[in-house]
């Protein structure tokens, strides 16, 4: 008999389970009090009028986790002193979406030499988060595989699922089961109906084939996820964070009847894919906020040790510390500056 299944497939390695993944690196009872006040904290930014800042920022992904660690601290501490207008949530990124191919995040190679040790990034993302929680920071991730929330989901306090898989029937029905809210970007062409469509389909109960928390084959069903908004990244067609273009996302989410609440994320194509342009997109936002915007909630930043990236694949022993190996980001002088410039800026709101 002619075989007609797993021809191109090379090998298949067993993981553990979920289960066993989280019995063996439990959250704490005081990780779970603090991801839930958390939680809550960023759906009050998001979804009513207080007024402080979300602040998203951090690498744009995890590489090197002893400089992930480093970043951590410093954000901590800086998060610490702009608390009462500004809530900053660290940015840990371990899967990233590749246009055709490259190094896929530390979960899929945690080695950083193409061996792909899959469990081995499970566990080293898992205790990454268990870290960043610890220093008393809420904690954001990307959702690209359908799988991986079910090994560190419970550890996040915000998601986003990004301009490749907004329109992706498979991420909807997986943000529509989890637990915190979920920022759909809009388009890489730019366009806001995709991330609107998904907001809604999102919000609404659905079925659909995952995996329980044994690994077994499921049919998941969810209550759906009343917590998801839209972040605003650009396009094709340029920028998008203009006054015009924030009334435009206005005027979509009421039309659908969704809140009007926009995360601007001031990478990518709002930077030009610029790094150090990030801390002009911020401003925009405040001064539209000073001038009396209430929709604009919060922004996203990719920031890091040492400012830009370097090229990779390269030995690791010639990476240089605290630089990116994915898009470039702001240096830490930089996200310093901006950071108290948010937090001073925002000062005529709390008088």
């Amino acid at each position: 008999m002619h075989k007609t299944s797993d021809i191109n497939v090379v090998e298949t390695r067993p993981l553990p389970s979920p289960a066993t993944l989280l019995a063996e690196l439990p959250k704490t009872e005081a990780q779970a009090d603090f991801i839930t006040r958390s939680r809550d904290e960023i759906n009050r930014l998001i979804f009513t009028n207080d007024r402080r800042f979300l602040l998203i920022i951090g690498p744009c992904s995890i590489h090197d986790p002893e400089a992930g660690r480093d970043y951590a601290r410093r954000l901590a501490k800086l998060a610490s002193e702009v608390s009462d207008r500004v809530m900053v949530v660290m940015r840990v990124y371990f899967e990233k979406p590749r246009t055709t191919v490259g190094w896929k995040g530390l979960i899929m190679d945690p080695h950083l030499d193409g061996s792909h040790d899959i469990a081995a990034g499970l566990r080293l993302g898992r205790s990454f988060l268990r870290e960043v929680l610890d220093l008393g920071l809420p904690t954001a991730t990307e959702f690209l595989d359908p799988i991986t929330p079910q090994y560190i989901a419970d550890l996040v306090c915000w998601g986003a699922i990004g301009a490749r898989t907004t329109e992706s029937q498979t991420h909807r029905q997986l943000a529509s089961g989890l637990s915190m809210a979920i920022g759909f970007k809009n388009g890489t062409d730019g366009g806001l109906q995709v991330a609107v469509n998904a907001i809604k389909a999102a919000s609404q109960p659905q079925t659909f084939l995952g995996v329980n928390m044994d690994g077994a084959a499921s049919a998941i069903v969810t209550r759906g996820n009343r917590n998801c908004h839209i972040v605003l990244r650009g396009g094709a067609s340029g920028p998008n964070y203009s006054a015009e273009h924030i009334l435009k996302t206005e005027q979509a989410l009421s039309k659908a009847g969704l809140p009007l609440s926009i995360l601007v994320d001031a990478s990518h194509d709002n930077s030009a894919k610029k790094p150090e342009l990030q801390p002009d997109v911020v401003r925009a936002m405040l001064a539209q906020i000073t001038a009396g915007n209430t929709s604009i909630m919060g922004a996203m930043v990719e920031s890091n040790i040492e400012a830009g990236n370097q090229p990779f694949p390269q030995p690791k022993e010639n990476l240089r510390y605290g630089v990116s190996i994915t898009d470039g980001c702001i240096g830490w002088e930089t996200t310093e500056n901006m950071v108290r410039e948010i937090h001073a800026s925002l000062a005529p709101h709390f008088a």
